[in-house]
């Protein structure tokens, strides 16, 4: 095994996602990013659509999921 190869294994996530968890943290920070600037615009279908993935992240990740009640997403 390349030390590559090590290395991908001990960044994956633990239920078999193909992104490391490096590369989910990432996206998790852009997703963040992109619900701020949607909420500042007031485009409530952008909104949803960053929370949902700020919730799906979060879960592939294992870590708290977080509750938007102005959306309806508990």
């Amino acid at each position: 095994m390349t030390a590559i190869m090590s290395l991908q294994e001990q960044n994956s996530t633990s239920n078999g996602s193909p992104f490391t968890v490096g590369q989910s943290w990432g996206a998790l920070r852009k997703s963040w990013k992109g619900y701020r600037i949607a909420k500042v615009q007031a485009n409530k279908d952008k909104m949803i659509e960053y929370a949902n993935k700020i919730r799906k992240i979060q879960g592939e990740l294992g870590i708290g999921v977080a509750v938007f009640p102005n959306l309806g997403i508990t």
